[in-house]
């Protein structure tokens, strides 16, 4: 069988792609290859000036696009729900959860959560949870979580969510990319539960040369750091074309199963995308449950739509 690449993406026209930080990196792939075969893509992104310019990039790169900007903070609840507030379109397709930070030094949100899980997790749970009335209004939609490999660091700790014991910046990244999973783990259980035909699932690039993994050592001003990841992202990694292919495949591919996990088949590090291991405690009923309830309460955004 042949590896499943970009050209295998089926036809998106008449749909309406979300899209969380894709300014650059894969997020920016998966946007332009969503627009490529015809979807209506918005681009949320933090920056105004950065994100309008990857607007510009899709439009020159696919001419005829229809793609378009919108202000999106993950790190700060009310632009979180301004962003709800304002989307305007009857119909949402498809969700792609792709914004994130990784080994950060400590540091909180707007709303004082640690940062790593305030924008990578709660941010992303709560635009869910907001959007969800759309999804559940358009047939055959899905959510894309873009969880990494690097869950496997560690499990989440109920007890300490913002990190506010003995913060490790590895460890809170691991913690925040396990409660992705257990996030779409849960989500999937609770949509099955309603009789929804919404799919959540998730994806990882495996190694991707993205702007990700120089931000924490450029805000610790640590060059040699800074000068190996950038290394790492020329001799090792893959490329974001590459890197994004889980994440357009559990998008768009036909038949990908509620609560999936896609990642590079190589090891996966690189190449085409295929159902990815991923570690036990993110299949576990009740710490998605734990997850859930805690994740409410810290945003106070409630899906009681989907509540029996």
């Amino acid at each position: 069988m042949a590896a499943w690449t970009a050209h295998d993406i089926p036809d998106q026209s008449g749909r309406t792609a979300v899209v969380t930080g894709a300014n650059s990196g894969i997020g920016y792939v998966t946007a332009r290859e969503l627009a490529r075969r015809g979807a209506r893509v918005i681009l949320a992104c933090r920056s105004e000036e950065r994100g309008r310019a990857a607007v510009g990039r899709v439009l020159a790169e696919v001419p005829g696009a229809r793609a378009e900007f919108a202000p999106l903070d993950l790190g700060e609840l009310a632009s979180v729900r301004q962003f709800a507030d304002t989307y305007d379109s009857a119909r949402l397709d498809l969700l792609i959860n792709n914004a994130g930070v990784m080994a950060l030094p400590h540091r909180r949100t707007a709303d004082g959560f640690e940062t790593q899980f305030g924008v990578n997790h709660l941010g992303h749970f709560a635009l869910t949870g907001l959007l969800l009335p759309r999804l559940l209004e358009t047939p055959d939609a899905r959510v894309v979580t873009v969880s990494s490999g690097l869950h496997a660091l560690a499990n989440i700790d109920i007890r300490d969510l913002n990190g506010e014991r003995n913060y490790r910046r590895w460890l809170a990244y691991g913690r925040s990319k396990t409660a992705n999973l257990l996030f779409v783990h849960e989500l999937a259980r609770r949509l099955a539960a309603t009789g929804s035909d919404t799919v959540a699932a998730a994806a990882h690039p495996g190694y991707a040369s993205t702007n990700l993994q120089s931000a924490g050592p450029k805000m610790m001003g640590r060059r040699g750091a800074e000068r190996f990841m950038a290394l790492g992202n020329r001799f090792v990694a893959q490329s974001a074309a590459a890197g994004a292919l889980p994440t357009l495949y559990a998008a768009t591919a036909p038949g990908v199963r509620p609560d999936s996990f896609t990642g590079p088949g190589r090891l996966g590090f690189r190449g085409a995308p295929v159902r990815s291991w991923r570690a036990a405690w993110t299949l576990n009923d009740v710490a998605g449950e734990r997850l859930w309830a805690a994740s409410e309460e810290l945003t106070g955004v409630r899906y009681d739509v989907l509540k029996n």
